[in-house]
């Protein structure tokens, strides 16, 4: 009786433990598919050519990503309408491997520019990091008119619609400067879109346009070169990227502040921890010294937020951009 009892007990004991597995792996979940993400390469989309500011920028992460992440990052540059085509494509992927480098318009004002931009920033875009600030430049030809602020304010006046000015693309943050800065000076250049920021210098360089808003890693390499000039930075006191260029504000323009900076976004379904994830490695990355260093020798000043202060910036910017939009009836379509 004893070995009989005990082999039924042990019998019991092995068909409850199989019993107990088989309830186990039913009910178990299978492993999400952020617990082994990245599976393949990783896409940084830039909304703009290739020397541009969201392209420099994008090229320094890229790399120290791709360590991290033990995949490639590879940037694509689709520029075009400001910036929106990139952040559109961004928008619309289901890869959960594309991101997107962008600039303030992109993740703010995009609907309000224009009602047909085929993406809403609110809805279809995920905040992942702040990267970098900066104010602009108010850059203009060396040969212009006007030793300092004023004295060039006064020539532009003069110079009426006959003068123009120059953008990376409609609705971008050097547009909305431009028009806010006309109403502040009561100057009146027309504006002229290009491509990109490279494009701008050469137009200016080339005579065609006698200013532009530009961000100070751009302006400031042509201005010491002696091609272009630095008339003031949009900051109300000077910027520690360019100490040696005073603000609009000492130039007589008040109460005039403004600021670009470059996001990394996602699509909106992009699951959240893959956000979190992103979000910490690019605040990491873009705080380590070596690539501090670059993004300020670039014209950055490092931010390197959480995906939670994107989100409180793309609000802030939204009011402040929206309300110039409003103002001077700014559209793109």
């Amino acid at each position: 009786m004893p070995r009989l009892f005990l082999r039924r007990a042990a019998l019991f004991v092995a068909l409850a433990t199989v019993s107990t597995w088989s309830a186990a792996q039913k009910t178990s979940k299978p492993a999400t598919p952020d617990a082994v993400w990245p599976t393949k390469t990783v896409k940084l989309l830039v909304g703009f050519p290739g020397g541009s500011s969201p392209d420099l920028m994008a090229r320094t992460l890229a790399e120290p990503l791709s360590k991290a992440l033990g995949q490639p990052v590879i940037v694509e540059n689709h520029p075009g309408a400001s910036g929106s085509i990139a952040a559109n494509l961004v928008a619309k992927s289901t890869d959960n491997h594309t991101l997107g480098i962008m600039i303030n318009g992109n993740l703010t004002i995009a609907k309000l520019l224009n009602p047909r931009t085929p993406f809403d920033p609110a809805k279809d875009l995920a905040p992942i990091s702040l990267i970098g600030t900066a104010p602009l430049v108010l850059t203009v030809p060396a040969s212009a008119a006007g030793a300092t602020a004023q004295e060039f304010f006064v020539a532009a006046r003069n110079g009426g619609d006959k003068w123009n000015y120059g953008t990376p693309g409609n609705g971008t943050v050097g547009h909305i400067g431009m028009e806010l800065l006309k109403s502040k000076t009561n100057i009146a250049p027309v504006h002229i879109p290009y491509s990109g920021n490279p494009q701008v210098i050469t137009a200016m360089i080339g005579g065609q346009i006698q200013m532009s808003l530009l961000p100070p890693g751009l302006a400031m390499a042509q201005v010491r070169a002696g091609k272009l000039r630095a008339i003031g930075v949009t900051s109300t006191g000077r910027s520690p990227l360019v100490p040696e260029v005073p603000s609009l504000s000492e130039g007589g323009v008040n109460n005039f502040q403004l600021e670009i900076w470059n996001a990394v976004a996602g699509p909106s379904t992009l699951p959240k921890p893959i956000i979190t994830r992103l979000s910490t490695l690019f605040s990491e990355i873009a705080r380590s010294p070596d690539v501090r260093q670059k993004l300020f020798n670039q014209g950055w000043q490092v931010a390197g937020s959480s995906a939670e202060g994107l989100a409180n910036r793309i609000k802030f910017d939204t009011n402040l951009l929206g309300g110039v939009i409003l103002m001077r009836g700014i559209k793109t379509e």
